[in-house]
């Protein structure tokens, strides 16, 4: 009997999310009283628009917190579509192509639980977001990860995924702007990228989770606005987290083609059931007052502009750093391999030491960097800059 009492060889060989745990750690030593600069956590700072939570508490008033459709609030996925017909430039796309989940993060695995079978391969470029091997291992499948490194702007090229695709192989991950690098794809690096993969005849799943939050000028392109056969093969994943400001709310968005739509659907269904009910609705107002949204969205953006070169002089003035210029997202992804640690050791001897909270590179597949995200005070920023420029000179001079 006892041999039996074990756990499956799903929960078996999961890793838990490295990002949540330096930011519960941090927050832990907080509530201890240590001052911690923490750049660990991967949420703006800023609090949910007014007239969003409005909505929300309006609808939890009039009683919507009865069960709503799997898929989401019809006249909400009849937005989503919309938008993404507009801002995305997706021709055609219906409501019954989008599905509204409880997160970005729910929407990401149930695009890959949709499509992926035990055996199949899924493509991941590194670095990557934690989540996307775990999620591929979850649906019996087997990631494949393709590394580009900073001298490559963290982007692989259609030469390198040609060479990784096998008959085995299912889904090719895009993510652009990208967790944790900030890189951004060009729309003709895209382009190849989505005709390598159209010609092997495998999904792409594109998380634009970050979509809206873009520096220098540049602009987002979404692959399932390429062509008919794009949109046929590509699952586009985003979510309100990030460009609304709604963490908690868990409020995800799918877009696909209508089989895979209608299969998520009903995965959905069998698990989650719904996206909480009255959450929708704010969701609802933010697409609804597009005008509105956007105006909260551009301050909030406004800000890490400021406070993303802020980090980067900061970063580049430090001896045994190198950092990219990112541009999409709130992170930067510096590289530390001069310092001689390892991104873990690194990450555990500072926070311990200088009591500064960074995400190590390993767990994004990326070995000799850290992830900072820069959703966090001027003040932390500074405050951080200054103890991680002593804590480097220390390493230097040992």
């Amino acid at each position: 009997m006892a041999n039996l009492l074990k756990l499956s060889s799903w929960a078996s060989n999961i890793a838990p999310s490295p990002t949540l745990a330096v930011d519960a750690k941090a927050k832990e030593l907080k509530a201890a009283g240590e001052d911690v600069c923490g750049f660990g956590a991967g949420e703006p700072d800023f609090d949910t628009p007014e007239f969003i939570k409005e909505a929300c508490a309006e609808a939890l008033m009039a009683g919507k917190t009865k069960y709503a459709p799997a898929p989401g609030l019809p006249e909400l996925r009849a937005a989503i579509a919309e938008k993404y017909r507009r801002d995305n430039a997706v021709e055609g796309v219906e409501a019954a192509q989008v599905v509204v989940s409880p997160g970005g993060k729910y929407s990401c695995y149930l695009a890959i639980l949709a499509v992926v079978s035990p055996g199949d391969e899924v493509i991941i470029p590194a670095p990557y977001w934690v989540s996307y091997p775990e999620m591929v291992k979850l649906a019996g499948g087997l990631p494949k990860t393709v590394f580009a490194g900073q001298d490559a702007g963290f982007k692989i090229t259609p030469e390198q995924l040609r060479a990784a695709i096998t008959p085995k192989t299912r889904m090719l991950i895009l993510n652009s702007p990208s967790n944790p690098t900030g890189a951004i794809y060009e729309k003709a690096e895209l382009e190849a990228l989505v005709a390598v993969a159209l010609e092997a005849g495998i999904y792409i799943m594109s998380d634009e989770i970050y979509e809206y939050l873009l520096y220098d000028g540049v602009t987002h392109a979404s692959p399932a606005s390429f062509s008919k056969e794009a949109a046929a093969s590509v699952i586009t994943v985003a979510g309100f987290s990030k460009t609304f400001s709604m963490t908690g709310w868990r409020l995800g968005t799918l877009m696909a083609p209508a089989p895979v739509a209608k299969a998520v659907s009903s995965l959905q269904s069998q698990t989650s059931s719904n996206a909480t009910t009255f959450a929708q609705y704010g969701a609802l107002a933010a697409m609804q007052q597009w005008d509105k949204s956007m105006a909260a969205v551009n301050q909030m953006i406004e800000v890490f502009d400021r406070r993303r070169l802020r980090l980067l002089a900061g970063l580049k003035a430090i001896d045994g750093i190198e950092c990219a210029r990112a541009q999409g997202a709130f992170y930067l992804f510096p590289n530390i391999e001069a310092l001689g640690l390892s991104a873990n050791e690194f990450a555990a001897k500072i926070l311990e030491e200088e009591k500064v909270a960074v995400v190590p590179g390993e767990g994004f597949g990326a070995p000799g960097y850290m992830r900072l995200s820069y959703a966090t005070s001027d003040e932390v920023i500074d405050k951080g800059l200054e103890r991680l420029a002593r804590f480097c000179a220390k390493l230097s001079a040992s």
